[in-house]
């Protein structure tokens, strides 16, 4: 096992490997901006160095004083968390370079499924399931208004090194075809510094659905089960949970399957979640894989009882698994909602500030990772989350009416939060029911409701 791990992140992820190290008994070094100075997980960790201004271009995802960083306080490893350089091929190349392991997957496994016109060839290869579309990337407009045409409209194109949205179109005739064709490549050169793109048919108001894996370096290789994330706005999650409703048990073994198959194709290792759609027939298809732990994988640890980031720990550190696929068994049903200092009344606008008065909800069944507390100043420089609120009951019933009751009790003065919009979408009944899909939000909550602040 490590004797020292550096935490290459902020936040309630920089919080949580910190707690995960303590009970591993490794000592931890957070990193920070000048911005997260009064920072409180800063107090729980064994040594902290600043890495330089606000900005993440010059801390968090300043690879050079990141490796200066680790080099001075003497650390085997570096745990990057979620977003950042989690799926940073370079950075990763970098840390093993210096003789300092990168808990993750290895960085050509990075490169391989980030690059999504080529994870899509692994999972063709795989036996998994896609949504028709291009064989790998599409050079130019006369190849796209092919593609097009043979798949039928509405297809989408997508940025073949993107993510969370950017680089994506949906077009559903020629000429909204050329003109998107053309911003999406645009789009992705500018946030990717890649402007490869690939088509694909565009599966109308699907289930998102994805699968949490991990392996370690001695060949074995597990699923634990499913998370049903459609519930989206701008393709940025706002809810989480597990079981799927969507799913039966013959639909959660066969994607589980798949899963294991898409992540043996790419060799992988470490924790990860590979992504599928899953169409109003119960048809799924393999959309992508993130080779990093996910925001969501609390969901999965509520189900499981796995401790996903002392897992990634232990493996990075040469470790077998502590489980096999036999033992894990789903139980209950879990719910996270994801509370972001927002304004949903005026499109989500960021609401940075001081948090005046910070009290979370408690009770049997629930659960809150948060780094936020009454007088902290949440920063405009980073995302906006002040954490996540998770529920755990025996049944989904249940679970949305402790997660009502959770989110009732959250006080948080200061900022605009998303805790009214979460209560929205938990009353309404196509939720209720299970029968929502990824265009859910964009019906019901477009525009947004005003007065959602007054209602209880």
């Amino acid at each position: 096992m490590f004797g020292r791990v550096l935490i290459a992140n902020r936040g309630e992820i920089a919080q949580r490997i910190i707690r995960a190290c303590r009970e591993l008994g490794v000592e931890s070094v957070a990193v920070y901006s000048e911005a997260d100075a009064d920072a409180i997980y800063l107090r729980q960790a064994d040594e902290t160095i600043c890495i330089g201004p606000a900005p993440g271009a010059q801390s968090y995802l300043n690879i050079p004083a990141i490796i200066s960083a680790a080099e001075v306080a003497d650390v085997e490893a570096i745990h990057p968390g979620y977003g950042f350089l989690a799926e940073n091929a370079h950075f990763a190349e970098v840390c093993e370079s210096c003789k300092i392991k990168f808990i993750g997957p290895h960085p050509e496994v990075i490169s391989g499924v980030g690059h999504k016109a080529n994870a899509r060839e692994m999972a063709l290869r795989a036996g998994v399931p896609v949504v028709p579309g291009s064989d790998g990337a599409v050079p130019d407009e006369r190849t796209a208004l092919k593609v097009a045409g043979e798949i039928g409209y509405p297809v989408m194109i997508k940025a073949a090194a993107g993510g969370g949205g950017r680089g994506m179109r949906i077009a559903r005739n020629e000429p909204s075809l050329v003109g998107g064709f053309h911003a999406a490549r645009a789009e992705a050169k500018a946030a990717f510094d890649d402007d490869t793109v690939y088509i694909e048919k565009f599966v109308e108001n699907p289930r998102h659905i994805e699968v949490q894996i991990i392996g370690d370096e001695h060949g074995t290789l597990v699923h634990l089960g499913e998370r049903d994330c459609t519930v989206q706005r701008r393709h940025q999650k706002l809810i989480e949970e597990a079981r799927s409703p969507s799913l039966d048990d013959a639909q959660r073994e066969q994607i589980g399957e798949a899963a294991l198959r898409m992540a043996r194709e790419a060799g992988y290792y470490n924790a990860g979640t590979v992504e599928f759609l899953l169409d109003k027939h119960g048809n799924f298809y393999f959309i992508e894989v993130n080779a990093r732990i996910q925001v969501e994988h609390t969901v999965t640890e509520m189900m499981t009882g796995v401790d996903l980031i002392q897992e990634m720990i232990r493996v990075a550190a040469g470790q077998e698994l502590s489980f096999s696929q036999e033992d894990i068994e789903p139980s209950g049903h879990t719910i996270e909602c994801r509370i972001n200092a927002e304004d949903p009344e005026r499109n989500f606008q960021p609401s940075p500030g001081l948090i005046e008065t910070f009290v979370p909800p408690g009770g049997p069944g629930v659960r809150i990772d948060s780094h936020c507390y009454s007088g902290y100043r949440i920063p405009p420089n980073y995302d906006s989350m002040i954490g996540k609120l998770l529920v755990h009951r025996r049944t989904r019933e249940e679970a949305i009416a402790t997660m009502l009751r959770a989110l009732d009790e959250f006080i948080i003065e200061g900022p605009k939060t998303t805790i009214p919009i979460h209560k929205a979408i938990l009353r309404h009944s196509d939720f209720i029911a299970g029968q929502h899909d990824t265009g859910f939000m964009e019906r019901y909550f477009n525009p947004m409701p005003t007065g959602l602040g007054s209602r209880r």
